[in-house]
């Protein structure tokens, strides 16, 4: 079964490319999280529904 290009070059560019760190990722607290969600979730979709009934 023939393969797509040759098995000596796999992994070349990954190789190449520079390493760059990762960012520091930074959580919400859980209660501020929940909250903005249950806005987006509830309070959002109640005035899209008051805005489609008129």
């Amino acid at each position: 079964m023939p393969s797509h290009g040759s098995l000596t070059k796999a992994g070349k560019v990954r190789s190449q490319t520079p390493k760059i760190q990762p960012k520091e990722k930074h959580k919400e607290v859980p209660r501020v999280r929940n909250r903005k969600e249950f806005e987006k979730r509830v309070l959002k979709a109640k005035s899209a529904e008051q805005v489609a009934a008129r």
